[in-house]
């Protein structure tokens, strides 16, 4: 495969996404209107940000450029645009249709007409039909439907989403190879960005889907550190997390490099359980190195305290977002009472009380097992990414000034790991019909890792 090009030969399945997203609107006659993202500048410059178009429109069109909009009636699909041409736009895309947008606002008027409901994304999203007129009454908005509609149909990905996202891992998993080859001469973790960004562009991706994490000794405990931009001497591990986008499709893949190109000690030690899950796991090594003590494992594990070590969810959906939508039922267990504990992404804290709360949905306390979370279907991509950080700030103020936890902690032993800062090994798994497939494989880890690392 050739990751310079797009190696999908097909078009964009513009009405396949779009009659996904009708069924979960369960209607059959109405008009969808979605606009674009709008090129921007920064105040006072001619300058601005790069573009990103708006994700739930693009799913919708597969049109990556400023200044459309896109209309579906439930049988048609009418994209209207600037550039390229009409013609060209057509050859990427499955669309009925496409006209410049100037002709959209005597369309909409004209189709308006003859259909009972429109929908539309949120209010602010509402077509501006200028002299044109305005609506008639007897067209209803919804502004409630459509996002959830949208993000339903977005959590099972399509073939060439997936062939899309194949490419983007294939690209990044090139890149941490290539941070690998030449890690030993790395100074700075800017040459570690740098080194990753420059491999993604060379393989015509250009953009990240997140800002690249490179972060040495204490900067590995925090989760979203992205400066960047200190040495590397005196420090044990190198957190590299970083992802690169292939027609807005998202990858998101992390590793734990040691600096020099082998672990120390406690580097080794916290990376050793890594590639298992959640927090059992980590209570059993946690012990294991002596960091935990006066307890078993599954009464620390209950009593919250391993949030201290993995205070993130084991993964998220990707797609067109790195924390990509879950649709109506989240991946994470959901208690009964609290607020939806886990949105999308690693972002949102997992606490003590979270933590003890997700154990007693599982144990069927609030109604059962599973409440509010999503069972894996075929088609869907998610990331698997365990994690343990040494971030004495957070452990210190959240845990060892509370008695209830501080007792499970030994803090001599402790010590010895502040400076590991945090370890994290994170894959894109497809889900598929007979189990799943780790896509993102190909980026080097364990001892492959350390040979290319080493040259061996």
């Amino acid at each position: 495969m050739s990751l310079r090009q797009t190696s999908s030969n097909s078009k964009f399945p513009a009405k396949t996404h779009a009659r996904k997203v009708a069924d979960e609107l369960g209607v059959d006659n109405g008009l969808i209107y979605l606009p674009g993202q709008l090129e921007s500048t920064w105040e006072d410059s001619d300058m601005g940000p790069s573009f990103r178009q708006r994700r739930y429109f693009y799913y919708l069109t597969g049109a990556d450029f400023a200044g459309c909009a896109v209309t579906y009636d439930m049988n048609l699909l009418l994209w209207f645009g600037t550039t390229p041409t009409p013609a060209k736009c057509l050859e990427k895309a499955d669309l009925d249709e496409v006209k410049y947008v100037s002709d959209l606002p005597k369309y909409l008027i004209s189709k308006l007409a003859t259909v009972q409901q429109l929908y539309v994304l949120r209010e602010s999203q509402m077509p501006k039909l200028g002299s044109l007129g305005v609506l008639t009454p007897q067209v209803r908005v919804d502004t409630t439907s459509l996002l959830p509609a949208i993000s339903e149909a977005r959590v099972v990905k399509t073939d060439y989403e997936i062939a899309m996202i194949r490419i983007a891992c294939a690209v990044s998993s090139k890149a941490h190879h290539d941070v690998c080859a030449r890690f030993l001469y790395f100074k700075n973790e800017c040459e570690i960005e740098a080194t990753f960004s420059a491999s993604c562009i060379a393989s015509n991706s250009h953009a990240q889907s997140y800002p690249v994490i490179a972060g040495s000794g204490t900067n590995a405990g925090t989760l979203h550190y992205d400066s960047n931009n200190e040495p590397l001497e005196g420090r044990q591990v190198v957190v590299l997390d970083a992802g690169a986008e292939r027609n807005c499709y998202a990858s998101d893949i992390t590793r734990t490099l040691p600096i020099g190109g082998k672990f120390t000690r406690e580097g080794k030690a916290s990376t050793t359980f890594l590639q298992l899950h959640a927090h059992m796991v980590a209570a059993n090594g946690l012990l294991h190195l002596g960091i935990l003590h006066n307890g078993s494992a599954r009464e620390i594990f209950a009593n919250g305290t391993t949030a201290a070590f993995f205070p993130h969810v084991l993964g998220h959906h990707v797609g067109l977002e790195v924390h990509d939508v879950p649709g109506r039922e989240k991946l994470m267990l959901q208690a009964d009472g609290l607020p939806s504990v886990v949105r999308r992404s690693k972002r949102t804290p997992i606490t003590p009380g979270i933590l003890q709360a997700m154990i007693k949905d599982a144990a069927g306390v609030y109604g059962g097992p599973f409440t509010g979370r999503r069972e894996l279907d075929a088609g869907m991509v998610v990331t698997i990414e365990p994690g343990i950080y040494f971030c004495r700030e957070y452990i210190e103020a959240s845990f060892l000034k509370k008695p209830e936890h501080a007792k499970y902690i030994n803090r001599e032993v402790l010590e010895k790991y502040w400076g590991v800062g945090g370890v994290r090994i994170e894959d894109c798994i497809l889900v598929t019909g007979e189990g799943h497939e780790n896509i993102s494989s190909a980026a080097p880890k364990g001892e492959r890792m350390l040979n290319i690392i080493n040259r061996r």
